[in-house]
């Protein structure tokens, strides 16, 4: 057993997107807090963050179908689709704000500008899009959005697409230029090395164990090290950003705003082009809608990414089911996340969602050929050899009584749950998770450290100009901000790098 004990203002548990975004924001602050992360893993981003574990790359609403709602009278409830297009436009300023003090070096490494594109087939699914697009194409934060149901303009947009198909059934896209791709895996591994450098003390290969409150008040970690022992770590803060193995913990923690809650975890996989000729000849992120009965994070995307400075494309996700919270998690973790506290909840969202658990298992089931099939409805000549399949990150959806919702009512989102004297926080839940990490991590703030928020309000509006306010409200703020950060961020969507040769350029 070691004896090495720690003494810190805070520590962050997981080395994701979460806590380097958390830890940067303190750290900009209160330079003199004392941090402290801990990863079980051998490196910063290996898993929720992770750009191959991870599908949201970029989620701005600009073109997931998922989060405008069509309501039984017809009319269109786009509120979802703002609020995360302006968390994500919070995002953007960080991320600026990051680049202008050389915090950040280079934008690329993260940040690429690529259209976001709508795909639908069907009458009635073609008049749902137009009625979208009218209705966001007024909102400030959605300007530029074209539509066409022209198929000579949709071969203009996404050639690779269109070509070889046969069916006369309507089809039609939005396409939005100012969309994005980003790499959240990157993004995480240039925070952390950020922080390093920032007296932010980074400990990989240690797993948190427990945690239990002592007479002071403060937190006490037990945390196993890379080899095998015990230590103790206290924190007058913690901030639990462990992706799906979050829920364990807060468990742990044994506070009353951690009962009657649990985690439902769904796998996924994508299909990955290894032709460079094919993944040359399309240049966008294209959503379509999801299959009836299909959870809203299994909504189909053809996604042009750019990994390891390389342009990639990927298709999926397929979801599956897993009982496994993290990737490198453990087969019992479903099962041991069962308490007395959250059983009825557990149970009854089992209930409640058995059409889904087929689904998953149906998912599951898929052969490649399968597989492929699915991919054809996006890409009518896919040919089987030029796609592999990987495996990506788990995901772990909130399970919780709601007033609206019932007992064990399966949440899409992302959550910060938090003790009621802001000691401690945890963040569950999945999409869109990271690009609205920053909001979230305000959120955190906002409820964690009350008495210093006054304080600190200057230093947030430098580094977050439209802090407390509304850009949909502001449309003249917002046109100033997307400008500055575009520029910052190297995102003149006039200039596309459609090429391998000009990103390896920049680097």
């Amino acid at each position: 057993m070691s004896n090495r004990q720690t003494k810190s203002d805070v520590i962050l548990i997981g080395a994701g997107i979460m806590s380097a975004t958390l830890a940067t924001l303190l750290k900009e602050l209160v330079p003199d807090w004392t941090i402290t992360v801990f990863e079980k893993l051998e490196n910063a981003g290996e898993e929720s963050s992770n750009e191959w574990n991870n599908a949201g790359t970029g989620h701005s609403a600009l073109c997931e179908l998922n989060y405008t709602v069509e309501k039984p009278d017809g009319s269109l409830d786009s509120s979802k689709a703002i609020k995360i297009n302006e968390q994500f436009q919070v995002s953007r300023q960080f991320w600026s704000y990051l680049v202008s003090k050389k915090l950040i070096d280079n934008p690329r490494d993260f940040i690429m500008p690529l259209p976001h594109i709508s795909l639908v087939q069907g009458e009635k699914n073609v008049a749902f899009l137009k009625k979208r697009f009218e209705a966001l194409s007024k909102c400030p934060l959605f300007k530029g959005m074209e539509f066409s149901d022209d198929h000579e303009k949709l071969k203009e947009w996404i050639p690779l697409i269109m070509e070889g198909r046969t069916s006369d059934e309507p089809i039609a896209a939005t396409k939005i230029d100012s969309g994005t791709d980003v790499n959240f895996g990157a993004l995480t591994r240039v925070l952390f090395d950020y922080l390093k450098y920032q007296n932010v003390e980074i400990q990989y290969k240690h797993q948190v164990e427990d945690l239990k409150r002592t007479s002071d008040g403060r937190w006490e970690l037990k945390v196993r090290n890379a080899s095998g022992e015990v230590e103790r770590h206290t924190a007058k803060f913690v901030f639990i950003g462990a992706g799906g193995g979050s829920l364990p913990l807060l468990q742990k923690t044994g506070i009353p705003e951690s009962k009657h809650i649990g985690g439902f975890p769904v796998s996924g996989l994508f299909l990955v082009c290894n032709n460079p000729d094919v993944v040359k000849r399309h240049h966008a992120k294209v959503y379509g809608k999801a299959k009836v009965g299909a959870p809203p994070m299994s909504v189909p995307h053809l996604d042009t990414r750019y990994i390891e400075n390389k342009k990639s494309l990927l298709f999926g996700p397929f979801a599956g089911f897993s009982p496994k919270f993290l990737k490198t998690g453990s087969n019992l973790d479903l099962l041991r996340s069962v308490k007395l506290n959250n059983v009825i909840t557990m149970l009854a969202a089992g209930a409640k969602n058995i059409p889904l658990t087929k689904y998953l298992i149906q998912q599951v089931m898929l052969s490649k050929e399968q597989r492929i099939e699915e991919l054809r409805e996006f890409i009518p000549n896919a040919k089987s050899e030029d796609w592999d399949i990987v495996v990506a990150g788990q995901r772990v959806q909130v399970i919780k009584d709601t007033e609206a919702g019932g007992k064990g009512t399966l949440q899409f989102g992302t959550e910060v749950i938090s003790a009621a004297d802001g000691s401690i926080a945890a963040l569950l839940g999945a999409s869109p998770g990271a690009s609205t990490a920053v909001s979230v991590m305000l959120e955190v703030m906002k409820k964690c450290f009350p008495q210093q928020l006054d304080e600190w309000e200057p230093k947030i509006k430098e580094i977050i100009p439209s802090y407390g306010m509304s850009l949909v409200e502001n449309p003249d703020l917002f046109a100033e901000i997307h400008v500055s950060t575009a520029k910052t961020l190297g995102l003149n969507a006039n200039v596309p790098l459609q090429t391998e040769e000009r990103i390896l350029v920049t680097n």
